[in-house]
């Protein structure tokens, strides 16, 4: 395992998804003071895929500087609020995670153990069958 290239690749996911983040957050406040550039910036958004945050910031530098700039000043924002949080966060969910996990492979484990254990019926020994529903044809 290369724990800095998996944390390497991992910074660079978030790096592009508090991007992502940073352009809903614009939209959203555009949308109420100037919905025609909030618009735009949706539309050009959707035709340029913030899956690579660095790539559609390129891409919105050369269309629009000062959206681009907007969008790293509430990028950054962003992160200095959540990455302080966001250690023990991943650590708690991916615990209470693995736990529920393991919980349902336990489970599945446990339940496909059963069919092959004999069940109450078959072993005590009666070969009636086993009782009808409460609704029998009584003469009146």
């Amino acid at each position: 395992m290369y724990p800095k290239k998996v944390a390497n690749d991992t910074a660079k996911v978030l790096q592009s998804y508090l991007t992502y983040q940073a352009v809903r957050t614009i939209i959203e406040q555009l949308s109420e003071t100037n919905p025609s550039l909030a618009l735009w910036l949706s539309e050009y958004s959707s035709g340029n895929r913030v899956q690579d945050g660095e790539a559609y910031l390129q891409g919105l530098m050369q269309e629009n500087k000062e959206l681009m700039l907007r969008v790293l000043t509430v990028r950054a924002h962003l992160a200095e609020s959540i990455l302080e949080l966001l250690p023990s966060m991943v650590m708690a969910q991916i615990g209470q995670s693995n736990t529920d996990h393991r919980r349902q492979l336990l489970e599945r484990l446990t339940r496909t153990a059963e069919p092959s254990s004999p069940s109450p019926a078959s072993t005590s020994g009666d070969d009636s069958p086993p009782p009808e529903s409460e609704s029998r044809d009584v003469p009146d």
